[in-house]
């Protein structure tokens, strides 16, 4: 993709905070009656949405809500941290923290983690100079702890789980020369990739490089990347025990660990808008044996409709806050528009490629 440096930066409106959220309420009827055009039963979903409210205690709802925006405040900030080093100078936090809270709104109702790549477009547009192979470089970087601890709940259950490291490791046992066939040919196999992609990979990272400085500078990731998305997912953790205990399924570090897990598989392998049903079948498979099926379903279904909800509430605000509603507007369609057609040039180059492989084993086996 390239550059969008050359893409004006959108300028905040100069109204009065009053009016901005006149133009926030204005903003929700509008999605209302959209919604109603493209027939999706909005005013169903808000019955469903306040009929889970309603069942939950107000400080529960206050905690959760509270908790969810330190969750996404904390990893906005270690975004905004990341950026700052890339592009001294060019990096304004109001308006990072709402590019990072639109994609985690949009992630609640887009499927394939869409709201992420539209994120990243943002950057390359409101951020001048900023190239997509830099901020593809600052999103890896973000991901670094992430990707750490989100091992961490299998490592967890692997080990607590009796008799799970015999039946993982049986295989090994039993075939040991086809385990160090598949070692030594895996590794050859990876070195000859390396070398052969090996001058795309100095050319991407020389457009990259600018994403990771604050890699060369320890302290500083430490305290401004690492620690805060500590906090983040410590925060998430939190969330998830407020509305267990709303529900009264006991919280435990287990439960959560399990509940953690089975959201990650979930958010992987779902292709629905939020994960919507995907995850409520893997939650109730954590919780198994903790609570009965209705009760996690219900739990289950309260955090998603909730979190899902206040996600959307939070970007509206701070599109509005951080661009005005036009620019914002402007903003965030036109990242919308490129992720969703860098998304089918992906899906046609695997197309083409599946078809391509059929056809040379059609002419092969003929």
């Amino acid at each position: 993709m390239t550059t969008a440096a050359a893409t004006p930066e959108p300028v905040a409106e100069n109204r009065p905070r009053w009016l901005r959220w006149v133009i926030i309420a204005l903003v929700i009827v509008v999605i209302g009656a959209i919604a109603n055009l493209i027939g999706w039963d909005l005013r169903g979903w808000f019955k469903q949405l306040w009929d889970t409210i309603t069942s939950i205690s107000f400080a529960d709802l206050v905690a959760a809500c509270a908790l969810k925006t330190v969750q996404t405040g904390a990893a906005a900030f270690a975004y905004y941290s990341i950026l700052r080093y890339a592009y001294p100078g060019r990096v304004r936090w109001i308006q990072i923290f709402a590019a990072y809270a639109i994609s985690v709104g949009l992630n609640s109702i887009l499927p394939a983690n869409l709201g992420t790549a539209v994120m990243l477009i943002m950057l390359t547009l409101i951020i001048p100079g900023a190239t997509f192979a830099g901020i593809l470089a600052v999103y890896g970087v973000q991901k670094i702890f992430f990707v750490v601890i989100g091992a961490f709940p299998y490592v967890y259950l692997f080990l607590t789980v009796g008799g799970s490291f015999d039946l993982q490791f049986e295989f090994i046992k039993d075939h040991p020369w086809a385990v160090a066939a598949l070692l030594i040919g895996g590794a050859v196999l990876i070195t000859l990739l390396i070398r052969m992609f090996w001058p795309r990979v100095v050319k991407w990272w020389d457009e990259a490089k600018e994403g990771g400085q604050i890699l060369s500078h320890p302290r500083a990731y430490f305290l401004r990347v690492f620690t805060p998305s500590a906090v983040s997912w410590v925060a998430g953790l939190c969330v998830t025990a407020v509305f267990l205990s709303a529900y009264d399924i006991p919280v435990t570090f287990h439960t959560l660990m399990r509940i953690v897990a089975g959201n990650s598989i979930a958010n992987v392998t779902s292709v629905t808008p939020g994960g919507a049903g995907v995850t409520q079948a893997f939650n109730v498979a954590s919780l198994k044996g903790v609570t009965s099926t209705a009760n996690a379903t219900a739990y289950s279904i309260a955090q998603q409709l909730v979190t899902t909800a206040w996600n959307l509430l939070l970007a509206i605000v701070l599109m509005v806050w951080a661009f005005g509603w036009s620019g914002g507007r402007q903003l965030v369609e036109q990242s919308y528009g490129q992720a969703k057609e860098e998304e089918a040039k992906r899906k046609a180059a695997r197309q083409a490629k599946k078809e391509a492989k059929r056809a040379a084993d059609e002419a092969e086996n003929a």
